[in-house]
């Protein structure tokens, strides 16, 4: 795979390519990353990239000049071109798991200042964005973004660690643990140390619907509850002091039973 990223900042990606995951998918030639910079491709006589909007108003905007012959000197005719913008669809694993499916050639452009000249959407195939905030550019966007896809490559990281993860499933991933046994009065549940891998695998199931349940309940209300998630449900009403949140979820999940 390769993942190219249109920047004016190319300096703001030199940890991101050298550290951890990223760095050894690169060494194991399983992406090839280039960053480039925008501003060398501005036909601006002082090198500008950005002018003040016509018609008025605050900040600056990049033109779209830059941007526009740096993406086609940079792209190819299997290229899928995104634009990392607030008009974009909200970034998630799903889409992770397309793009990374779908294309072999992704090129992310990274927006900054105010925004950028309307006329670059017609260049791009898609927006994405991470969020509902306000960032000074697209870079961290497009870290996100290729961190992500990255990780699910093959051989980028173990195939059962990804199968595991948050949001793999549906779920948030169940609770992990490290020696020691006991620190500072907190210890690690027994079943793990049982032996029992049907009974971890209860436990781990049980505990991603609980800790879905607390923290993330607007995914837990899209999930799709199995028979056996609804016994595991039950259990955890009764194990519960005060079980009403629980006895709420199930109610709420029924309808999803399958």
């Amino acid at each position: 795979m390769r993942i190219t990223i249109l920047t004016l900042f190319p300096e703001m990606f030199d940890g991101f390519m050298t550290n951890s995951i990223i760095k050894r998918a690169i060494a194991k030639g399983l992406v090839e990353i280039k960053i480039v910079n925008i501003r060398d491709y501005t036909l601006d006589k002082y090198g500008r990239v950005d002018s003040a909007p016509i018609g008025g108003g605050a900040g600056l905007i990049m033109k779209c000049q830059p941007i526009i012959d740096c993406l086609k000197a940079n792209k190819n005719e299997n290229s899928h071109t995104i634009l990392l913008s607030p008009r974009g669809k909200t970034f998630n694993q799903e889409i992770a798991h397309n793009l990374r499916e779908k294309y072999s050639d992704i090129v992310l452009i990274c927006g900054h200042y105010e925004g950028i000249d309307e006329r670059v959407n017609n260049y791009i195939d898609e927006q994405l964005s991470i969020g509902d905030y306000i960032l000074t550019g697209g870079e961290i966007g497009a870290m996100a973004i290729s961190d992500s896809i990255i990780r699910l490559i093959d051989g980028a990281i173990a195939s059962e660690s990804i199968v595991e993860e948050s949001f793999e499933n549906g779920l948030l991933e169940y609770p992990q643990y490290t020696e020691p046994k006991d620190y500072d009065g907190l210890s690690v549940p027994d079943i793990l140390y049982s032996g029992n891998h049907q009974a971890i695998e209860k436990y781990h199931r049980k505990e991603s619907l609980r800790l879905t349940r607390i923290y993330r309940p607007d995914l837990f209300e899209k999930y799709h509850l199995s028979k056996q998630d609804k016994k595991l449900l039950d259990e955890l009403i009764k194990e519960e002091d005060n079980p009403k949140w629980m006895q709420d979820a199930l109610e709420k999940g029924k309808k999803f039973i399958k």
